[in-house]
């Protein structure tokens, strides 16, 4: 879905004059809602899927299995180290991430 701009909106008002100015700001806040919501995935993004393949996936296929498992550490710890400093106003955010790696070593651990 395209994230239309304001001056797409504002385009609409003039063209289209019957077109209420409050319609026209519902349905825009409704579609950047509705793109807000799909760019919400702060763990695993799009851009970590690039060709189909997850880069988590990439990564432990060129890893020794004690290699991976350290960089799961690593990067359970990175995050536990930092939420409450990067991202002072959601230091869930970091938490999530934290939780993410620690499951993923505990499943590695696990077999």
């Amino acid at each position: 879905m395209v994230d239309p701009e304001v001056r797409d909106w504002e385009r609409l008002r003039k063209e289209i004059p019957a077109i209420e100015s409050k319609s026209i700001d519902n349905a825009m806040a409704e579609c950047h809602s509705i793109n807000l919501e799909v760019k919400k995935d702060a763990i695993n993004p799009d851009h970590y899927k690039t060709g189909g393949v997850e880069a988590i996936d990439c990564m432990k296929a060129s890893m020794s299995s004690e290699s991976f498992r350290g960089h799961l550490k690593a990067t359970a710890m990175k995050y536990l180290w930092r939420y409450e400093t990067k991202h002072p106003d959601n230091p869930l955010q970091d938490l999530n991430k934290c939780k993410w790696y620690l499951e993923r070593l505990i499943k590695e651990v696990e077999g």
